[in-house]
C-alpha cells in the first residue's frame, strides 16, 4: 500500500502483491482492443473520497503513448457499489473489487458511459460476467461497426442490460445519483454519446472523455511501469534508456503532446530511410526498443508547448473532440453543459489522464468556450495555439471529403 496527496488529503493506492509476470494481471482477451499493453494489465485502487469512491487505473496506447485508462466504483447508502466505465477485469482488478464487496456490498449497478469509445466498451461485457447479480445501465445509441449488432451479441448480458431512461428518476439509484446523456451527436459512422454522473452526497462528478486535466507529473500508474516515459524522453535513437525523475517528467509530457495533437508544430518525422538508418545508432535494438527506431526529432519550444495545452491543470475538451466531433452538434453540446453546470460539484473524476479534479461548475461551463464564447457567458480559455491543430485540420478535412463524418455546424 502507498500513501499519496489527493486535494490535501493523503489517499491510498492499492495493487495487489503479485509480480509483474503473475497470472493475475494476464488478459487473455487483449485481441479485440489491440493495444498496449496488450496481455498484461496493471491494476491500481486509489481512494479518492474516503469509504466512499475508489478509482481503477489501468494503462493504454499505441506505441508507447500510453494514458491511463479509468473506472470508477462508489458506495451506495442503500448498501453495494455503482462501477462507472469498467476496466479490464483481470484478476488483479477482481480481488480489488471484491475487497471493496467485502466490505460495502456487492456490485450492484454497472454503467456503459460512452456510445463511441471502444476502449470503455470492450470491458463492460466481461465484467458483468463477473458480477453476475449487477444490473448494466448503457448510454443511448450504442452502435458497432461495420455490422450493427444487437447489445448481447456485443458481450452484454441480455436478461440484465437496459437503455439509461432519459432521467435518473426512473432508476433504482435516482436518490443518490443524477445524470445527463450529452447526444446523440450525429457522426456518420454512428452518432457520439456520453452519460455524466453526479454524486451528490460526495459533489463528485464522473465524466468519461469529454473533459480532462493534465497532470504535470506521471500518473501513478505510469510511474509503476516506467518504460514508455523513459522510450519518450529520448532525443534520437543512440540515447540509451536511463531512469531519473526528470527523465520520467520529459517523457511524459511528450507523451501528452502525441495524445492529444498526433504531431504538434514543435515535432518532425523522419522518413523511412533515414529513421532505418539511424536505427543503427541505438544502443539497445531489441524488440522492446521497437529494435531501434526512433522518427522521433523534437524541436526547441516543445515545453512550451506542453504547458501550453495543460493550462496548468485546468479542465478542457480535447482537441480531438474539439475539431472532429462536438462541433458536429454544438447546440446539443450546449444544452447539455447548462444541465450539468446546474449541479453543485467540487471534483471531477475523469476515465483519462488526471482524477480527481477539483473544480467548479463555472470551470467546466469555461471548457466549452470554443462552441461560443457568448453563450458560455464566461472569460474563455485561452485557445490552443492553432499551428498544433494543423494534422487534426487536415484529418478532419480528409474525414469530411469522404464522408466519414459531416462538417461541422455552427450556431444559429
Amino acid at each position: 500500500m502507498e500513501t499519496v496527496e489527493i486535494l490535501g488529503l493523503p489517499a491510498r493506492l492499492m495493487t495487489t502483491q503479485q509480480t509483474d509476470s503473475s497470472k493475475s494481471r494476464r488478459w487473455p482477451f487483449w485481441p479485440v482492443v489491440p493495444i498496449y499493453p496488450y496481455g498484461r494489465r496493471r491494476t491500481l485502487r486509489q481512494e479518492v473520497v474516503p469509504d466512499t469512491i475508489w478509482t481503477f487505473d489501468q494503462l493504454q496506447g499505441i506505441f508507447y503513448v500510453v494514458v491511463p485508462v479509468r473506472m470508477t466504483v462508489v458506495r451506495l447508502e442503500q448498501g453495494g457499489l455503482l462501477v462507472y466505465s469498467p476496466v479490464a477485469p483481470t484478476e488483479e482488478c477482481i480481488s480489488l473489487m471484491r475487497e471493496l464487496e467485502q466490505r460495502h456490498g456487492a456490485v450492484k449497478y454497472i454503467i456503459l458511459s460512452t456510445v463511441t469509445a471502444i476502449e470503455h466498451k470492450a470491458f463492460v461485457g466481461p465484467f458483468a460476467r463477473r458480477f453476475p447479480q449487477a444490473r448494466v445501465y448503457v448510454t443511448p445509441n450504442q452502435w458497432s461497426f461495420p455490422i450493427r449488432l444487437p447489445l448481447s451479441w456485443l458481450g452484454l448480458p441480455g436478461d440484465r442490460t437496459q437503455i439509461l431512461p432519459s432521467t435518473s428518476a426512473q432508476t433504482p439509484f435516482f436518490d443518490e445519483f443524477d445524470y445527463a446523456l450529452l447526444g446523440p451527436i450525429p457522426l456518420n459512422l454512428g452518432p457520439f454519446g456520453e452519460a455524466v454522473f453526479f454524486h451528490r452526497a460526495s459533489r463528485t462528478l464522473l465524466v468519461t472523455d469529454t473533459v480532462m486535466s493534465i497532470p504535470a507529473e506521471p500518473p501513478a500508474v505510469l510511474m509503476a511501469e516506467p518504460f514508455p516515459l523513459l522510450f519518450h524522453a529520448k532525443d534520437g535513437p543512440e540515447d540509451a534508456i536511463r531512469d531519473t525523475p526528470e527523465l520520467r517528467r520529459k517523457g511524459w509530457q511528450r507523451i501528452t503532446l502525441f495524445a492529444f495533437y498526433f504531431r504538434p508544430s514543435t515535432l518532425d518525422i523522419a522518413g523511412t530511410l533515414e529513421m532505418i538508418r539511424e536505427a543503427r545508432k541505438s544502443p539497445d535494438r531489441s524488440k522492446c526498443n521497437y529494435f531501434g527506431l526512433y522518427p522521433f526529432s523534437w524541436q526547441p519550444g516543445w515545453q512550451q508547448t506542453f504547458e501550453s495545452l495543460r493550462g496548468g491543470g485546468r479542465l478542457f475538451v480535447a482537441p480531438i473532440l474539439q475539431t472532429l466531433i462536438l462541433n458536429r452538434g454544438p447546440e446539443t453540446v450546449l444544452d447539455w453543459v447548462d444541465k450539468v453546470s446546474s449541479w453543485q460539484f467540487e471534483r471531477v473524476i475523469p476515465a483519462h489522464l488526471d482524477a480527481p479534479v477539483a473544480t467548479s461548475p463555472e470551470e467546466f461551463r469555461r471548457a466549452f468556450a470554443f462552441l461560443d464564447q457568448g453563450a458560455i457567458g464566461l472569460e474563455p480559455l485561452q485557445p490552443l495555439p492553432e499551428k498544433d491543430f494543423q494534422v487534426m485540420r487536415q484529418l478532419e478535412a480528409t474525414l469530411v471529403k469522404s464522408g466519414v463524418t459531416p462538417p461541422p455546424k455552427t450556431l444559429e
